[in-house]
């Protein structure tokens, strides 16, 4: 099993345009789930060998659907991805901290191996206007989604978390 899920939410583009970076790279290397976090289930999650977790941050918290995702998850699958690896990806307006050690905390309880430092791409956007626009993210912020996504598919592959 060397499968890497990749679950996202986004409402205004930036987190999809990321996790889509990193899922075809990812192919590259190995099979890739791309999954939005509506979609993805405690099964996906017991059928992956790694994770990478995908959301913007909205009020200094993850974005409520990604909650939810989780929420849905987390005893379902509760002792049984023990071990697993997994990095994360935050889209955010300020600086993304919050969501990151959201994510890490329930990595935690999940007993995920973290593999990668987390990775946040800053939009700076700090206006009602700004926050609700569609973002389109930087080449060179999709360039270090895409090595992101390629070095856990190949970490996969070759057996090496």
């Amino acid at each position: 099993m060397t499968e890497l899920l990749i679950v996202y939410h986004s409402k205004t583009g930036g987190s999809r345009q990321m996790a889509q970076a990193a899922a075809t790279a990812a192919r590259e290397e190995g099979v890739v789930k791309l999954m939005t976090a509506e979609q993805a289930g405690p099964d996906d999650l017991l059928a992956a060998a790694g994770y990478l977790f995908c959301t913007p941050e909205n009020l200094a918290a993850i974005a409520g659907v990604m909650k939810d995702f989780f929420d849905r998850c987390y005893y379902p699958v509760l002792g049984r991805i023990e071990g697993r690896p997994y990095a994360q990806m935050v889209c955010a307006g300020s600086d993304g901290e919050n969501a990151v050690r959201q994510i890490a905390r329930i990595a935690q309880g999940w007993r995920l191996k973290e593999v990668q430092k987390p990775l946040i791409v800053c939009t700076h956007a700090q206006t009602p206007e700004q926050i609700l626009a569609e973002k389109t993210i930087p080449d060179e912020d999709l360039a270090r989604c895409r090595e992101l996504g390629m070095a856990l598919a190949a970490g996969l592959s070759m057996g090496a978390f």
